[in-house]
Order: structure tokens, then C-alpha cells, then sequence
């Protein structure tokens, strides 16, 4: 569990360059977004029938997205996600917003926690779990990037 906020992991060596800040904090959202996304058959949690879970991730810097009760695929089709949405998201945020990503299918919160005797996938539990491993790294390579 994080014992520092991110501005106090980042503030001793980045507090005069605040492109530094902005791109840890950026790189690292898109790192626990994309280990959101990982799928279980490439070595994340992210369960994958058609595609459409993993598709309806939004990010927003104004609100949680909500889960909704009628948002199911529609049978026989399948979905792909389009990361350039996230990333706008996280590129047009200010230091000062907060970053809420939410999956928004109606069985989101099933397959993340479980239920009717699934197992639950842990896929956005365990991704946010890491963050302070992505800060560290992407701070150590913006360290070297700035030359600090």
C-alpha cells in the first residue's frame, strides 16, 4: 500500500520542472491502465470473451464512469479497444485533476470481483495495486530523460 501521495513521491528531485511530474504521473496512469487491460491470455487478469469488457473502459477527469445495467454485447459480434481515447484523457489533464478510469459493461463488476460462483478476476484490484511500482520506474526514466 502507498504510504506517500504522488506528489510527495515525485516532489524531492522534480519540484522545479513540472514536465517531469506530468510525465511520470502520465506514463504511469497509462501503465495501470494497460495492465487493466492485459488480457488473462497474455499473462494479465483481464477476462476475454468478446472483446466487449475491455472496450468499454472510459477515462474522464471528472467523475468515476458508472457501470451500465443495460450495456451487454450484442451476440455473435466482437469488440476492440482503442487505447487513443485513454490517452487523450491522460494527455489533457492538468497536474491538478484527477484520473478516473471505469469500465462501464453491466457485468464489469461481476467479472472484477465474481459472482454466481465465478471466480473473481482482480483485473483493476491488482493493476492499481502496482502504481507505485510504475511510478518508481517511469521516475527513475524521466530522472534520466531530464538529467537529474
Amino acid at each position: 500500500m502507498a504510504t506517500l501521495s504522488f506528489a510527495a513521491q515525485v516532489a524531492g528531485w522534480a519540484k522545479d520542472i513540472p514536465e517531469a511530474v506530468e510525465a511520470v504521473r502520465n506514463q504511469s496512469a497509462a501503465d495501470v491502465v494497460k495492465e487493466m487491460q492485459t488480457l488473462d491470455s497474455e499473462g494479465g487478469k483481464m477476462p476475454f470473451d468478446t472483446g466487449f469488457l475491455q472496450q468499454s473502459l472510459l477515462a474522464s477527469t471528472a467523475a468515476m464512469p458508472r457501470i451500465n445495467g443495460a450495456l451487454n454485447p450484442v451476440d455473435g459480434k466482437t469488440y476492440s479497444f482503442d487505447f487513443s481515447t485513454i490517452e487523450a484523457v491522460i494527455a489533457g489533464a492538468s497536474l491538478e485533476d484527477d484520473l478516473y478510469f471505469g469500465y462501464t459493461a453491466a457485468y464489469a463488476g461481476h467479472q472484477e470481483y465474481g459472482a454466481n460462483g465465478r471466480a473473481p478476476a482482480g483485473f483493476v484490484r491488482s493493476a492499481v495495486q502496482n502504481w507505485d511500482v510504475h511510478v518508481n520506474r517511469n521516475a527513475e526514466k524521466v530522472k534520466k530523460a531530464f538529467g537529474l
